[in-house]
């Protein structure tokens, strides 16, 4: 399995800074969440698909000791370089079902915009192990695109229907990833019978945004990044128009974004 999951790591090379500069922080709520599950801070925070680290520092001020793994070099070079002066934040080099922690040593799992990334089976079984009883496994994820402005929003949906579209149809770009249903993230944590409790929460949390972050929003997707990669000029159209929406409306102002989350809990 991490032989066939190595091409959803090489997916997110190469756009490793826009990434880190365009995606939203992770927002308060997601501690407050937590640990009013976990009832006390934790001692071992481990942070999975953590990419560049954005999900991973919130916890440096919470935790003793917090650990960011990925498989992705070029996003965890960018977590290493902003992890200096961090000293209880380390970050591993490795796939979501083979940690290398032991068994029964973390407080906390989470998964911040990555589950769907990978093996929901081999994960769940992974997590539980390395879980301490009632332990919690958090994954969530923002629904995209942040509200904004219905014509932005309109034109992002359009830009991402054609990404869609060439990659269905493209056999090369089809066969280059691997994933599972958001939607189902609830159900796999609930089946796998390794919860004692189970369920979902919904929050948003608002950012400030200048046209420059929206269009770099958009180029932070995997999909995108894909479509541009290998060439396809089917796509300049639609990204142009993209673009001319988001500059029309943002202008030169920053505006008020919300990112609109959905956490799936699980309680071991």
């Amino acid at each position: 399995m991490v032989e066939k999951l190595q091409i959803n790591a090489e997916r997110f090379m190469g756009f490793a800074n826009i990434y880190d500069n365009a995606r939203p922080k992770c927002p308060e709520k997601v501690i407050d969440i937590i640990l009013k599950y976990l009832g006390h801070n934790p001692s071992v925070v481990v942070d999975i698909g953590c990419g560049t680290g954005l999900s991973t520092f919130i916890w440096s001020g919470i935790s003793k000791e917090v650990i960011g793994i990925d498989p992705s070099t070029d996003m965890l070079n960018i977590a290493i370089q902003k992890s200096a002066g961090y000293g209880n934040v380390r970050f591993i080099s490795g796939f979501s079902d083979k940690t290398g922690l032991e068994d029964s040593s973390v407080d906390i799992v989470t998964c911040s915009q990555s589950f769907h990334w990978m093996n929901p089976e081999t994960t769940i079984n992974e997590v539980s192990r390395i879980l301490k009883d009632k332990g919690v496994f958090a994954v969530y994820d923002c629904d995209w695109p942040p509200v904004c402005h219905w014509e932005v929003e309109k034109e992002y949906n359009c830009l991402f229907g054609k990404v869609k579209e060439l990659e269905t149809g493209n056999p090369e770009l089809k066969n280059s990833f691997r994933s599972w249903p958001k939607e189902k993230h609830l159900q796999n944590i609930i089946s796998s019978g390794k919860f004692r409790y189970a369920r979902e929460a919904v929050f948003s949390n608002s950012e400030e945004c200048d046209a420059e972050r929206f269009i770099a929003i958009a180029l932070s997707q995997g999909g995108l990044q894909s479509v541009l990669k290998a060439g396809i000029s089917e796509i300049e159209p639609f990204l142009n128009r993209f673009k001319e929406s988001v500059n029309s409306i943002f202008r030169e102002d920053k505006i008020t974004i919300d990112f609109c989350y959905r956490m799936r809990i699980g309680v071991k």
